[in-house]
């Protein structure tokens, strides 16, 4: 899922939580309910998030879905 795929990217990043929802304007319980694939980001949030990352939507998406694709 999405929120398991931010939480790799966030980690191999070497950031907590709390400084990626600082550096992309939202709460860290925001970010954790994410990375718990209970919320989900729009696509708005998505790019922000990604942006922080650095790590391209498209290659976050394609990874969600090959593990779909399983």
């Amino acid at each position: 899922m999405l929120g398991n795929e931010l939480r790799e990217e966030r980690l191999r990043a070497k950031l907590t939580q709390e400084t990626l929802a600082a550096k992309a304007g939202v709460s860290r319980n925001y970010v954790s309910l994410l990375e718990l694939n209970q919320k989900s980001p729009t696509v708005q949030m998505l790019f922000k998030l990604c942006k922080v990352l650095k790590v391209r939507p498209s290659a976050l998406i394609a990874r969600v879905e090959a593990h779909t694709d399983r």
